[in-house]
């Protein structure tokens, strides 16, 4: 009984699976251009789907042993298929525009997307309602969107901006361009967990990748470390990590090259 309970815990921290994930991301991602959300609905929804569904569902499915808590049970989830876990990708798109949107997305908008994008079944409304409830059963109900990235991201951008003429030519879209690099990439996505320093080092990397060299007058390092309370070193090991993400191996080496310093 313990082999199997072990063997049972290593699958699911192999869950979901880096090609998988990276699929699924890329749908939601996808799916939130298509409906032309906001940001914030957008960034929600990536948290909710991938940093709280996806994590917990092994365990919501009794895949952790008998000490996991309840077991989530719904046709939706057994079997699991790639077709119903981009279900549940809308649907986190479905509670995040609930949240924060006067007028939440309509679940008739959303299943006429889902005829399009989804190539293996189409869902009913019936079906996403059900989805909700089980979306919300493996989350625990934590819904919560406050501790997000991009919230801390747009507030040091429009504080920069406040105080630097620089501010105007950091662009949220280079920002916004990173965090869904960052999003995609599971080497990265643990950064996530962190998301003050993520957005002061996203702010720092969208600056060092959009502002002329010339111009870098700013000290934007120290003025981060004065903003959010974090170190310059831990600040700068996070931009390092991004730069190695987002930039090619060769520009790399050219920026290395040129000794930067900000």
């Amino acid at each position: 009984m313990e082999m199997v309970e072990a063997d049972a815990a290593v699958a699911a921290s192999a869950w979901p699976g880096s090609s998988r994930r990276s699929h699924l991301l890329q749908f939601l991602l996808h799916a939130s251009n298509r409906l032309d959300l906001r940001p914030i609905v957008k960034y929600s929804a990536l948290s909710f789907f991938d940093g709280r569904f996806l994590p917990a569902l092994p365990r919501k499915m009794g895949f952790c042993g008998a000490r996991s808590g309840r077991v989530v049970r719904s046709w939706l989830i057994e079997p699991l298929r790639d077709s119903n876990l981009e279900l549940f990708a809308l649907v986190a798109v479905w509670i995040a525009s609930k949240i924060h949107e006067m007028r939440p997305l309509s679940v008739k908008s959303l299943k006429a997307l889902s005829d399009r994008i989804i190539a293996d079944q189409h869902f009913t409304c019936r079906d996403f309602a059900d989805a909700e409830l089980v979306f919300m059963e493996v989350v625990d109900y934590n819904v919560g969107c406050s501790n997000i990235a991009f919230i801390y991201l747009e507030q040091l951008l429009i504080q920069f901006r406040e105080i630097s003429k620089l501010g105007d030519l950091l662009s949220m879209d280079v920002c916004m361009e990173i965090l869904d690099v960052l999003h995609e990439t599971e080497d990265t996505s643990w950064l996530f967990d962190f998301p003050c320093p993520l957005a002061a080092s996203t702010l720092v990397t969208a600056y060092v990748m959009s502002v002329p060299k010339q111009t870098w007058e700013f000290p934007i390092l120290p003025w981060v470390r004065f903003t959010t309370s974090y170190a310059e070193e831990e600040i700068m090991k996070i931009v390092m990590t991004i730069l190695m993400h987002v930039l090619k191996p060769d520009e790399i080496k050219e920026k290395n090259k040129r000794e930067f310093s900000i």
